[in-house]
């Protein structure tokens, strides 16, 4: 039977696809389970305003790690994809970027702390967690990245389910021998971020002898760091809802939005496995999403996954308000009213990854700053128009329903851009240089 035969084929041609994102789901799923635990002790070890300006602070060190480094992370990622062999001297690259970035970061975090955590956090603890998500987390998500780069996603997958479950064993050991201060937690925080990193450094990352060539890190220096420009946006348009609840509604309310954010953010683990698996076959396959049925087919997957999510844990909530304990259950009548939430968060993320996939890096950027720039004036008007949580929380949907829309038309107009082929000096410089 020819249609029998034509899914035979199609099957056995994604066998290897369906394998590697196999792997990649155990990892998510493994960490959903562990990244849960953590999430309950933390919350519930905490008073709801700490554990709002904890994840503020958090939030922040996530977007100031994107500035480390320079993002030279993104030449080593497409050298291990590529051209394994040269790991070695792309990783001594970035550890000079990464020296070379830390006065940066330091300045970036004096900044943020002065204007939004001055007053409401003591310094200690924000370094102290600044440092455990730009020093260390952010290192083991390198040697994440470079092992899947190299297909080597089984292993990429045990190191995120081993730094998670070292992390949720730092907030039980919290809760059980900790004086519930946001200080003690920040210093918990950052020894059970650095034994991951370590960890995962030592064990997993490739053996390769450092080889420091600067003619290779100036071909990629414009790359890099317009992948950097493109991560910090994106970063910083993703969590500045918390940066801007925390300064007009303070800690509590930061603590209430931090709640179900995080319960927003489990949806989005199964998503971002399936992000990495299509950005490394848009590498080597650019037609693949070329149909718009494929297109809109896999939006609305995403869409579908992330809802139900969300709709699963507000309905167990809803049933149970303490099954996550004390804390949460005071926000549990609230989850499931940004429902539709997760749906366009995600497809956001997912719209911005087809863009580094295609190598769109300086559009990428533009278009993640105007979506942080709307995001912001939406979410100023939401907050002063209903001071009413329930109100302004189920207006969320709308917001984030702009956003994925003027999102979906700048990416998708940017992806089907056919810039025309020139043979200009710019463009023999950009080729790949001798030795790569």
């Amino acid at each position: 039977m020819p249609a029998y035969s034509y899914l035979i084929d199609r099957l056995k041609g994604n066998v290897a696809f369906l394998r590697d994102y196999a792997s990649l789901l155990s990892g998510s799923a493994g960490r959903l389970v562990l990244s849960l635990a953590y999430f309950v002790s933390v919350a519930n070890g905490l008073t709801v305003a700490d554990f709002g300006l904890f994840a503020t602070a958090s939030a922040t060190g996530i977007v100031l790690s994107r500035i480390a480094g320079f993002g030279f992370v993104s030449p080593l990622y497409r050298t291990a994809t590529r051209r394994p062999r040269l790991i070695g001297a792309y990783t001594a690259g970035f550890l000079a970027a990464l020296v070379a970035s830390l006065p940066l970061v330091a300045i970036a975090a004096t900044g943020f702390f002065l204007v939004f955590f001055d007053g409401e956090m003591g310094p200690a603890a924000f370094v102290a967690v600044v440092a455990a998500e730009v020093l260390c987390w952010r290192m083991l998500e390198v040697v994440v990245i470079v092992a899947n780069g190299m297909g080597r996603f089984f292993v990429g997958a045990v190191i995120v389910i081993a730094g998670s479950a070292v992390r949720a064993l730092a907030a039980l050991l919290f809760v059980g021998l900790g004086d519930g201060t946001l200080f003690t937690w920040s210093l918990f925080y950052l020894g059970a971020n650095a034994l991951s990193m370590l960890g995962a450094v030592v064990l997993c990352y490739p053996r390769r002898r450092l080889r420091w060539t600067p003619h290779l890190y100036l071909a990629r220096l414009r790359d890099s760091l317009s992948v950097a420009g493109a991560e910090i946006v994106f970063y910083l348009q993703s969590e500045l809802d918390k940066l801007l609840v925390l300064s007009i509604g303070g800690p509590q309310t930061a603590g209430i939005y931090a709640i179900l954010m995080r319960l927003v953010d489990l949806t989005a683990l199964p998503v971002r496995s399936f992000n990495t698996m299509l950005v490394q076959k848009l590498m080597r396959s650019p037609d693949l999403i070329a149909s718009w049925r494929i297109r809109w087919g896999i939006e609305a997957g995403i869409a579908a996954v992330s809802v139900a999510g969300l709709a699963f844990l507000g309905g167990v909530l809803h049933v149970y308000p303490g099954a996550l304990g004390k804390n949460v259950a005071d926000a549990a009548p609230l989850v499931l009213l940004p429902l539709l939430v997760p749906a366009f968060r995600n497809l956001v993320e997912y719209q911005s990854e087809l863009l580094y996939a295609r190598g769109k890096t300086a559009i990428r950027a533009a278009i993640m700053a105007l979506v942080g720039l709307v995001k912001a004036g939406l979410l100023i008007a939401l907050l002063r128009l209903y001071a009413d949580e329930t109100q302004w929380i189920f207006g969320l949907n709308a917001v984030f329903a702009l956003l994925w829309l003027g999102s979906a038309l700048a990416s998708y107009t940017a992806l089907d851009w056919r810039e025309p082929r020139r043979s200009t000096p710019e463009a023999l410089r950009a080729a790949p240089q001798p030795g790569e």
